[in-house]
């Protein structure tokens, strides 16, 4: 784990000088957008709401690209693949916990798919051949992965994964794995629409910013410009 992950900036909040634990100090340069192939297997969801869990490193970022995509109608940053009793910002970073940082979606399937959610994903959000880490962060904790909640998410994102295998767009093997569904722990408050309410903030501006601008332009139907606040 780099010294100090999530732990090297601090904010001075409008209403008093709260420090903030944060996502790693940005030290690397940028990851690059990829063009995730269009998937072949398409979900078939049926109608009403549907909720879908994707870690893909500090979750900040994988809730900022998500809270500006038409059909999410909300966008949780959590914790998933532990216990309860260990379900706690500070020790999930500690190290020694099997949690991932994660974000559960909720979305129309008639606005936006679960495939067209992978594709997303994997072009502007994850780098799906990292393993236990996601840009500057380090860590089991920060590993990419796909939590589908049902059998056609299931069936959809293992035929996702071993289309990507064999798309020739990454020169690494891909690691990202299905992980077993398991219960998401919602983070600290003030963990949550963290780029909407700090987007002045080192690492929102180095690292999930351009996520964000890279969503608007590789997916500008799906991309839209109000963030969703779960708190609105």
């Amino acid at each position: 784990m780099i010294p100090g992950a999530k732990r090297g900036f601090t904010l001075a909040l409008a209403a008093g000088s709260l420090t903030l634990s944060s996502c790693a100090s940005p030290a690397h340069a940028l990851d690059e957008p990829v063009n995730a192939p269009a998937p072949k297997r398409i979900a078939k969801e049926g109608a009403g709401l549907k909720t879908a869990i994707f870690a893909g490193g500090c979750f900040w970022g994988v809730e900022g690209v998500f809270s500006h995509v038409k059909g999410v109608k909300s966008a949780v940053s959590g914790f998933h693949g532990g216990s309860a009793g260990t379900a706690t910002y500070n020790r999930i970073i500690s190290g020694g916990t099997s949690h991932a940082e994660a974000v559960m979606i909720t979305y129309d399937p008639y606005v936006v798919r679960y495939d067209e959610l992978l594709q997303i994903f994997f072009s502007v959000v994850a780098d799906p051949t990292l393993k236990n880490r996601q840009g500057p962060d380090v860590g089991s904790h920060y590993r990419s992965a796909l939590v589908p909640v049902n059998a056609e998410q299931q069936a959809v994102a293992k035929a996702y994964l071993a289309q990507m295998n064999k798309s020739g767009v990454w020169n690494r093997p891909i690691v990202t794995k299905i992980e077993k569904h398991r219960k998401f722990y919602a983070a600290e408050p003030y963990h949550q629409d963290f780029m909407a309410k700090n987007p002045r903030h080192g690492y929102i501006m180095r690292w999930d910013a351009p996520k964000v601008r890279a969503l608007k332009a590789m997916f500008p139907t799906d991309y839209q410009p109000k963030f969703l606040r779960d708190d609105a």
